[in-house]
């Protein structure tokens, strides 16, 4: 298929607004970056509507309905590299989803089909076919079992780092290098705003440690085991994750209740960050956290130092292929959680948060592999696709 620049794309759509599914979900690496695109195409005024094919109890549900997008939910089977019993079960559910995102997609008829993965989205990729055009898009830096899947299905193959393009291009013949979309707005976070909203001073430097959207209940307990010794030398704001995933927001509290009252007030817990996440990350000077994909773009895009501990055993180690992103040009310091020893995270942490220069170095490295323009790059593919279902 001829790619298509963005002044072509927009010539050949100024007059039309594309109808766009979006299918994917299950973690908040695969729907954030659908947001964002949305988010560019109603700015640009060239969505007519859009509805989102995921699972019955993922992320997206609720992602979707605070977007104000129709959501359709269908059954879905986890797809594991591993021997399991649950392997047979789930992939009986996998026709089943086939045919009721298909039935969807043919009340819906949108004009192309916008897939990031993750196990949900398989069904509506492969029913789409015959009834739109699918670019599906990778935000990790090793391709995933969904994203193989559906490279079979799409149209297009776009992938986030330039890393992953010559596996990429072994799977498919139209591979393109997007980056991985990040929320707009990321970057006009205010400090003095941020320091008021966490009743922080400027005293002290901020950590913000956090897990991802579900959080992660080990680098939580690793912080919990540190936190007066910390708590002597930064300011720290956790994120823990969703009380419906773990209890560690509630325990945190209550091990904040104990600390000396100074310390009370360094110290702030949250479930999970919405709207005032540029303010958090404006005020904040170094990051604690997982390296999922989402976490990879958004350190990268808003310039921040980091302390990465990859999940462990996270699908063909992804996690640890997207910390070497960064690590590799210097924007963060990569510690295996089986080597993340409370002590030796306290020991990199006051390290680096006495030695701003450095942090300076890594914030400016973190930026240097940010592609800021993903979201559009994406746009305009889609676009493009679009263009041949116009009429």
């Amino acid at each position: 298929m001829e790619q298509m620049g963005a002044g072509a794309t927009l010539r050949m759509t100024d007059h039309k607004r594309v109808r766009l599914a979006i299918a994917g979900g299950g973690t908040g690496g695969h729907v954030l970056p659908a947001l964002a695109v949305v988010e560019e195409l109603r700015r640009r005024s060239t969505l007519a509507d859009v509805m989102w094919i995921g699972s019955h109890d993922g992320l997206e549900r609720e992602a979707a309905a605070n977007a104000g997008i129709p959501f359709v939910a269908v059954p879905t089977g986890k797809l594991r590299r591993y021997v399991s019993v649950r392997n047979v079960t789930d992939a009986a559910r996998i026709p089943l989803g086939i045919a009721a995102a298909r039935r969807s997609l043919k009340h819906f008829a949108p004009n192309v089909v916008l897939s990031t993965g993750g196990f949900v989205s398989v069904p509506a990729v492969i029913a789409a076919r015959g009834i739109a055009p699918v670019l599906t898009h990778e935000q990790t830096a090793v391709l995933g079992l969904a994203t193989r899947i559906n490279a079979r299905f799409a149209a297009v193959l776009a992938i986030s780092h330039e890393r992953t393009s010559a596996e990429a291009r072994r799977l498919h013949d139209n591979v393109q290098v997007t980056g991985n979309p990040v929320r707009s707005g990321l970057t006009d976070g205010d400090r003095e705003r941020g320091l008021a909203w966490l009743g922080f001073s400027d005293a002290l430097p901020v950590v913000y440690v956090t897990g991802g959207a579900r959080g992660a209940s080990p680098i939580n307990q690793r912080v919990a085991a540190i936190l007066p010794e910390l708590l002597a030398h930064a300011q720290v704001v956790h994120q823990t994750g969703p009380a419906k995933v773990n209890a560690d927001a509630e325990s945190m509290r209550q091990r904040q209740s104990a600390l000396p009252v100074e310390q009370q007030r360094r110290y702030r817990v949250f479930e999970f960050v919405r709207d005032e996440l540029p303010d958090l990350y404006a005020a904040t000077n170094l990051v604690v956290g997982r390296a999922g994909a989402g976490t990879i773009a958004e350190l990268a895009y808003v310039g921040l130092p980091a302390i990465l501990i990859p999940l462990p055993g996270a699908g063909g180690d992804e996690q640890v292929a997207n910390a070497r992103v960064l690590s590799e040009v210097g924007a963060a310091i990569v510690l295996p959680q089986s080597e993340a020893t409370p002590n030796r995270l306290l020991h990199e942490l006051l390290t680096l948060l006495a030695d701003p220069d450095r942090q300076a170095r890594m914030a400016e490295a973190a930026r240097s592999v940010s592609r800021p323009d993903a979201a559009r790059a994406l746009a305009d593919t889609l676009l493009a696709l679009a263009s041949s279902t116009l009429k």
